[in-house]
């Protein structure tokens, strides 16, 4: 059974995002929208991942208006959502036994950020045996400083990730593979 399991794309990322220069994905909300639209017209599982920062300046703090899902990624009545305070998915919040029990063998993983939630929560997915895609163009990165202070650009931060991810942890398609893969079938 095919879950959708999109990642912390709530508010804050937006406005961190406009501190840092953008992001990676000019396509992403787009992208995030029609992977949702797919998932509902095809009757399948979606379950919200939601990141509670414990950092009080955070933006993404439990009551802090960056804490919130963005519009194309609100949870609709029956979707559950698994808060976490880490960047694994799966650390602390019950989601493997969630998911067992749903019967869920398939993840299709997107969301914020490519380099930091994404990619953990990816890695885990894999080693923890479940068949695992990532949708490349509907994640986004920030830009990277290296400890020798030079400044990696967002999408190259990106790119490589999902190189590091890509037939290790996981299968990185596109949207409209997604698209294709969310209405057809298993």
């Amino acid at each position: 059974m095919i879950v959708l399991l999109p990642v912390d794309i709530q508010k804050g990322l937006d406005q961190y995002a406009v501190t840092v220069g953008g992001h990676s994905n000019p396509d992403f909300d787009a992208n995030v929208t029609k992977l949702f639209a797919a998932a509902r017209a095809a009757g399948r599982a979606i379950v919200h991942i939601k990141h509670n920062s414990t950092e009080l300046d955070s933006l993404l703090r439990p009551g802090a208006p960056g804490n919130a899902f963005k519009p194309e990624a609100e949870p609709r009545p029956g979707e559950p959502v698994i808060e976490k305070t880490v960047n694994s998915a799966f650390i602390g919040t019950g989601l493997e036994q969630r998911l067992h029990l749903m019967g869920a063998d398939h993840l299709v993983i997107f969301g914020m950020t490519t380099e930091h939630c994404v990619s953990t929560t990816v890695r885990m997915a894999g080693n923890l045996g479940f068949r695992t895609t990532l949708v490349g163009d509907a994640t986004a990165a920030f830009p990277a400083a290296t400890p020798e202070g030079e400044t990696i650009d967002a999408a190259t931060h990106h790119k490589v990730h999902l190189a590091a991810l890509h037939n290790e942890f996981a299968n990185v398609i596109d949207t409209k593979e997604a698209v294709s893969l969310l209405s057809r079938g298993s």
